[in-house]
């Protein structure tokens, strides 16, 4: 059994000390039960189209937030996925970077591939060039993803069952959460995993945000439930049920094989 705590944070616009500060707040709400606690993308800044002042927010994965959050990892023993914005060349390449920090200082990352056209983020990030990452953890395959990668099932596509729980950190306005809430379980039910659609709440420039924070089975059922007073969701999901539901319908058998080339600068 692995419980999972999402976090459906309201995140102050470019402020990183206010928001890592409520989660700080609601970790201490939360304590030590999570094994998983996922938070929106972007949590500490969310989405910011002002280049000079994102280079200054962006950090490197030894920088602010990570320190932060691999404290906190530790504190409650579990594990904290998220993404962020960060930087790691002298280029002035500034990427949207999912993580999973582990309770004994583990860390993995993933640099979000597929930038949103419609807005300037494919201008101001750099996509990521490597395939989503798997992390074994607490006898789970956890893999990641970030927002606007939940629309390419040939990205997801889980391959052998690669994976068991996909934490998907998103910015996702209601006026597209008719697509967000079908796209997330389909990803759900054809690749039979958990997906935790960790999306932010509030308000920004960009739309609103509450409501499509959830967590399905690999059935895609909702099975999530709202903890009361706190932006917080949480599951308890079984890897017992999980291997019942592929063998009673044992999909991924009868998937078509391919190759995915994911390149590496």
């Amino acid at each position: 059994m692995l419980k999972i705590a999402l976090l459906a944070l309201d995140i102050v616009w470019a402020d990183r000390q206010a928001n890592l500060k409520a989660v700080e707040r609601y970790m201490a709400e939360i304590g030590p039960q999570a094994d998983i606690v996922a938070l929106p993308e972007l949590f500490t800044t969310a989405f910011v189209q002002d280049k000079p002042l994102l280079m200054q927010l962006a950090e490197t994965n030894s920088g602010f937030t990570v320190t932060a959050l691999k404290s906190l990892a530790r504190k409650y023993d579990c594990a904290i996925s998220g993404s962020f914005t960060a930087c790691d060349d002298n280029r002035g390449h500034v990427y949207n970077r999912a993580f999973f920090i582990e309770p004994d200082g583990r860390e993995t990352y993933y640099d979000k591939r597929h930038l949103f056209t419609l807005s300037s983020e494919s201008d101001i990030y750099t996509a990521g060039t490597a395939c989503v990452p798997v992390v074994n953890y607490r006898g789970w395959n956890v893999a990641l993803l970030v927002c606007y990668d939940i629309r390419f099932p040939v990205w997801t596509r889980n391959v052998g069952h690669r994976y068991d729980i996909m934490l998907v950190a998103a910015n996702w306005p209601n006026a597209r959460g008719y697509a967000w809430q079908h796209l997330v379980i389909a990803r759900a039910i054809e690749n039979q995993a958990v997906y935790v659609a960790a999306d932010r709440s509030g308000t920004d420039d960009y739309g609103n945000y509450d409501g499509l924070a959830q967590i399905y089975d690999a059935n895609g059922y909702p099975v999530g439930e709202q903890q009361h007073g706190i932006p917080v969701i949480t599951a308890t999901v079984s890897k017992e049920d999980l291997i019942k539901v592929r063998r009673r319908l044992p999909v991924i058998d009868s998937a078509d094989t391919f190759d995915l080339h994911c390149t590496v600068e």
